[in-house]
């Protein structure tokens, strides 16, 4: 009896043995087989990565090329080095992908957590993302649902960073003339979805829908794997590293957020992200707003006639709603001679009887040099602006149009608290004012000073960390304006430099702004810089706008 109990306990734990071994290597079978897809998508990445990173080089050494055998033809190497820009533009976020793809993979990725403004980021991914539809004359509409909370705590570059990624894959993969809508809202979290005791959250919901060429069933299982591209005769000529989405996966994954994409065919596709975001306290606006008094609105578009409606109401003001031109001039002919002028008009993007800068022009006629006259439009404000203020509009809100924006630009009209993004800032006057350079790199000093003296800033130049200090310590006190500092120098690095400067015994050292200049461009890099005493940080290539902006910010 025990021989056989003795048996049978032998033969299942044979039995055992076997089916761990099966499982053993059906695990290994596995592993083998991703490990083989991952080195043949990797082969397949440096391949396109060689085809993807020659072409904007190519691009760039021939039109270099070409404008130097023309540089008699103003024409001609002006159109050259518009070309050049937009392939250097192309290289570099070849560039950016991979290192980002390669920080998230060895886990040296941070999350930053700092308060931002949702009305300023949306409007910053509709600046860059706009042109690039513009250039196919696609349709690109960008709406706001319900907003609970306009200021955020979070990490705003890389949130930028998945919203601008999914729209501009929208805008690559969708046809000349197609449509692309994106829409954000915001809802509370459940009390049940939240820690004791945590701050207030809210979901920050996004959509992309676009019609443009879909993917398969058989690619959206694979679309968030590194290296992985469609490849069609549709495809072919679109570049890309098939990066893009996996890094989006991660990043979203990382702020615990969730993503999802349905897509056919032919028929489009449509991107679902959700993302958890703390909100921050609202700071004291300042605003002063006449309250009681009336508003006049000029649209035709029922929708942003009724959001703009919808924001003075909550305000205390008196939204008065016109779709026709020429009622408009009519009703304010009468307002005026009965003495009950509106405090305001907000003209919209469309009239039923003429255009909108006609109506503004015949307005400001009739109302007089004072009365205010604000374009509401999701217009390149650039472009339009010499022809709008020509006829007579006072400043301009961006849509998609957040209640702020709206309110305290009006509020500037009407009794203070004005945005002063809306009002000139191209026009400041820097010629008073002086910015120490601290710069090894020869070429790179000729390029930010040149950057600089168009803008009619005084430059002097440091070639390291030790000069920079020595100069500062030997100035007279508010001799330099601002400090921009290169951190990797030779003798003493940006870091340190700022360090001594911020330590020294005198009234402006803790007081001048120290702005990084520098190609390190990550969000560790950014927090190592404040952390050296640095006010803003400016990566390289550095772009114009981006330079005028931190000027602006300082010395407006």
């Amino acid at each position: 009896m025990e021989n056989k109990e003795s048996s049978e306990c032998l033969v299942k734990e044979q039995e055992k043995c076997i089916e761990d071994l099966k499982q053993q290597k059906a695990a290994l079978e596995q592993a083998l087989h991703a490990a083989e897809e991952t080195n043949r998508a990797k082969s397949r990445f440096l391949s396109n990565m060689s085809h993807d990173i020659r072409t904007p080089m190519n691009a760039i050494v021939g039109m270099t090329s070409i404008a130097l055998a023309h540089i008699d033809e103003k024409a001609r190497v002006q159109d050259c080095l518009g070309k050049i820009q937009t392939a250097a533009s192309h290289l570099m976020s070849l560039v950016n992908d991979v290192l980002d793809m390669s920080r998230i993979d060895s886990g040296r990725i941070t999350l930053n957590e700092e308060v931002f403004s949702l009305a300023d980021l949306i409007h910053d991914i509709s600046v860059i993302v706009r042109s690039q539809a513009s250039q196919k004359n696609q349709e690109l509409k960008i709406e706001i649902g319900r907003i609970e909370e306009e200021n955020l705590l979070g990490d705003p570059l890389h949130l930028r960073q998945i919203l601008v990624n999914i729209i501009g894959n929208a805008v690559k993969y969708t046809q000349k003339e197609g449509k692309i809508q994106v829409r954000f809202a915001q809802h509370f979290m459940a009390p049940e979805e939240m820690a004791e005791a945590a701050p207030q959250k809210v979901w920050l919901d996004f959509w992309c829908e676009d019609n443009g060429m879909g993917m398969s069933q058989e690619f959206l299982e694979r679309i968030f794997v590194p290296f992985e591209r469609v490849h069609n005769e549709k495809t072919s000529k679109i570049e890309g590293t098939g990066l893009g989405m996996s890094i989006v996966k991660n990043l979203v994954d990382r702020m615990e957020g969730q993503i999802q994409v349905e897509s056919e065919e032919d028929r489009g596709s449509c991107f679902t992200i959700q993302i958890p975001m703390a909100t921050a306290p609202q700071e004291e606006s300042g605003m002063h707003l006449p309250e009681g008094a009336s508003v006049l609105i000029a649209e035709k578009r029922k929708e942003r006639a009724g959001q703009m409606a919808r924001y003075l109401r909550e305000s205390g003001l008196v939204p008065i709603k016109m779709e026709n031109g020429a009622q408009v001039v009519t009703w304010l002919t009468e307002a005026q001679y009965e003495g009950h002028m509106p405090c305001a008009m907000l003209v919209g993007e469309e009239l039923e009887d003429m255009p909108v800068l006609n109506l503004a022009s015949h307005v400001r006629q009739l109302a007089g040099r004072e009365f205010p006259i604000l374009l509401v439009s999701e217009a390149d404000w650039v472009q339009m602006e010499y022809r709008a203020t020509r006829a007579g509009i006072n400043a301009f809100v961006p849509c998609p149009l957040f209640k702020s924006r709206l309110l305290g630009t009006l509020a500037g009209f009407t009794g203070g608290g004005c945005d002063e993004e809306t009002r000139g800032a191209g026009d400041q006057d820097y010629s008073r004012r002086r910015i120490l350079l601290v710069e090894d790199n020869e070429l790179n000093q000729e390029i930010a000073v040149e950057l600089l003296s168009i803008i009619g800033v005084q430059v002097e130049v440091a070639s390291d960390g030790a000069q920079a200090v020595e100069k500062f310590e030997n100035s007279l006190v508010g001799y330099y304006d601002m400090i921009l500092m290169d951190i990797h120098m030779p003798v003493m690095d940006g870091h340190e430099a700022s360090r001594r400067i911020r330590c020294m015994e005198r009234p402006d050292a803790a007081s001048v702004w120290i702005v990084a200049m520098t190609a390190d461009a990550f969000v560790e890099d950014v927090r190592q810089a404040k952390e050296a005493g640095m006010n803003e940080h400016i990566s390289k290539p550095v772009e114009p706008g981006r330079l005028q902006e931190i000027l602006y910010q300082q010395f407006k």
